[in-house]
């Protein structure tokens, strides 16, 4: 299914009339057994879609938090193919739910466009962001991923102008990623009334969802972006619950499940009156 399920479940979300709660987590943190309960509760807590990071060593688009979540992910012996493994295991019990994964060219070049594009379309991925990754030299990863109909899904920044807007668009399916600040994840908040016009042009300029990530840690930032986008991406806040956790000698999985049910809630009733976004 992969780009047919990312369509249909923003068709479904647009009929309703609400932005898509999008929780970013990584693969393996703290330990692959707890990564997957928390994978697999997702849905059920709220979750429209999922990212899905795969942990590399240099995240370099990353702030301190997700930095640490892959060094705790790499730690606990998370691999490529151990990511892929947690992706067929959640597919097995939902059909629906998108995942998209992210991270970092290095891997899929290591394994080779061609073979990660196939065995990611096997485990059941829909979309893939590579955050290093520039449109000028993603010709071989589009061509494979095309084959294996899985999404490519770009980034657009504040800075993206006209021209490169242009340019980051063309062959992106599934829907466009904004992110809402400049800078690395979990730094800065993203203020939805900057974000709103660039949500505008970005669709406009590519005819795709928006979603909007970097920024929102809180259900009253993701509520104040739900209104203005198509998804609300939040990662960081979750990571960090995770570390939290983990300190605490907490739950893991019912204390990120949590954060995720009180900021899915503050997106499904953000545009509560209101009749466009």
């Amino acid at each position: 299914m992969s780009k047919a399920r990312i369509d249909a479940r923003f068709a479904a979300l647009k009929a309703q009339g609400r932005a898509a709660f999008v929780p970013y987590v990584m693969a393996g943190d703290p330990d692959a057994a707890t990564a997957a309960k928390i994978l697999a509760g997702l849905p059920d807590a709220g979750a429209d879609l999922i990212e899905l990071g795969f942990p590399f060593s240099d995240p370099m688009a990353e702030g301190p938090p997700i930095q640490r979540s892959a060094q705790r992910a790499l730690a606990a012996g998370m691999t490529l193919a151990g990511v892929l493994d947690m992706a067929r295991a959640f597919r097995e019990a939902d059909q629906a739910t998108p995942i998209i994964l992210m991270g970092y060219m290095n891997l899929v070049f290591t394994r080779g466009v061609e073979a990660f594009a196939r065995d990611a379309a096997a485990a059941g991925i829909d979309g893939l962001i590579v955050v290093d990754c520039p449109p000028e030299e993603a010709g071989p990863l589009a061509d494979a991923l095309d084959l294996a109909d899985v999404s490519l899904i770009r980034l657009a920044t504040p800075t993206s102008d006209e021209k490169r807007l242009k340019t980051i668009v063309r062959r992106t399916s599934g829907f466009v990623y904004y992110v809402s600040v400049a800078g690395v994840t979990g730094v800065k908040e993203a203020d939805e009334h900057a974000v709103a016009p660039n949500v505008a042009r970005v669709r406009a300029a590519s005819g795709l969802p928006v979603a909007v990530g970097f920024g929102i840690r809180t259900p009253e930032r993701a509520a104040a972006i739900g209104r203005v986008a198509d998804a609300v991406v939040v990662g960081s806040a979750l990571v960090d619950e995770i570390a939290e956790a983990v300190e605490m000698n907490e739950d893991v999985t019912e204390r990120v499940l949590s954060k995720v049910r009180s900021l899915a809630k503050a997106v499904r009733s953000a545009r509560v009156g209101q009749t466009t976004v």
